[in-house]
């Protein structure tokens, strides 16, 4: 069918917003709630709500999400498919949630009700910013004239080369993930321990380094990025922060000071991906060396 198809994510994507528009990349909407209140987030939040939001984070309100179940990815889909459209869904990493499965399911569904329906649903293996670079290059190769099964096959090929680096400033919210323990996460706040973290090659979070202090913690980040960046690859870094402009602007300037022609782009981490972090995790993520 050409390269006549449509791009999905879902909000947990963290996407320049002017590349949002220029490859006009659609989302699923999914629901997280804060406090006693639920919100239905059908687009990236704009930055005031989501300071709020990181805000009462701060101020211990409690938070979580909602799964997209696969009737909630059929009736998204639906539509479009009966114009004859076909899309391709780049999801979450499934190592981080069921959202793939559940997309995958729908999208087999959609093949039973419509026998002429071309959606592919690709893993991403990634999060935030991760999913961001992975939806600019969808549509960098739809431009290119890449047809939607060649793009989601591109995309399938290359998600392991999207590297991701974590520094975590609330061990609470890795101690309620499993990824720490109680006591580690009281030890490690007591003594200024920020945890470094990375998505592996199965799209799981992997604790690799801890730091004391958040100067060190940075450094680390920039220098795992140093050794994994492909600098002649087109291809953005972002660098998505939960409300911590100030350290996500340092590491900017570290980048351009050693890659002066790298496209940074910074943006602030969605609410979706922010309940299960925290407040002030900032990641670096950018296309380079395949993930060990």
């Amino acid at each position: 069918m050409g390269a006549d198809y449509l791009i999905f994510t879902d909000v947990s994507t963290d996407i320049d917003k002017e590349m949002l528009k220029k490859y006009d990349i659609r989302f699923v909407p999914m629901e997280y709630v804060l406090g006693t209140d639920t919100f239905y987030c059908e687009q990236p939040e704009t930055e005031e709500m989501m300071h709020n939001f990181y805000e009462k984070l701060r101020n211990k309100i409690e938070t979580h999400t909602s799964q997209i179940t696969p009737n909630n990815y059929y009736e998204v889909f639906e539509p479009f498919v009966k114009e004859g459209k076909s899309l391709i869904y780049i999801s979450l990493s499934s190592g981080l949630s069921n959202t793939y499965e559940s997309a995958l399911l729908a999208a087999n569904n959609l093949k039973e009700d419509y026998e002429d329906a071309e959606i592919e649903i690709v893993d991403s293996l990634s999060a935030t910013g991760g999913m961001g670079i992975l939806c600019e290059i969808a549509g960098m190769n739809r431009e290119k004239g890449m047809n939607c099964k060649e793009n989601a096959e591109w995309l399938r090929n290359n998600a392991t080369r999207i590297n991701h680096w974590f520094e975590v400033e609330d061990l609470i919210y890795l101690k309620r993930g499993g990824r720490v323990s109680a006591a580690t996460a009281v030890i490690g706040t007591a003594l200024n321990i920020k945890p470094v973290l990375r998505i592996d090659r199965e799209g799981h979070l992997e604790n690799i380094d801890k730091k004391r202090g958040n100067k060190l913690a940075l450094k680390a980040l920039f220098d795992r990025f140093s050794e994994s960046f492909d600098m002649h690859i087109e291809y953005p870094v972002y660098i998505s922060c939960a409300d911590n402009m100030k350290d996500a602007m340092t590491l900017k300037e570290m980048i351009l000071e050693k890659y002066p022609e790298a496209v940074v782009r910074v943006t602030m981490l969605s609410p979706i991906i922010g309940a299960h972090t925290g407040p002030d995790i900032v990641a670096l993520i950018h296309y380079g060396k395949e993930r060990e």
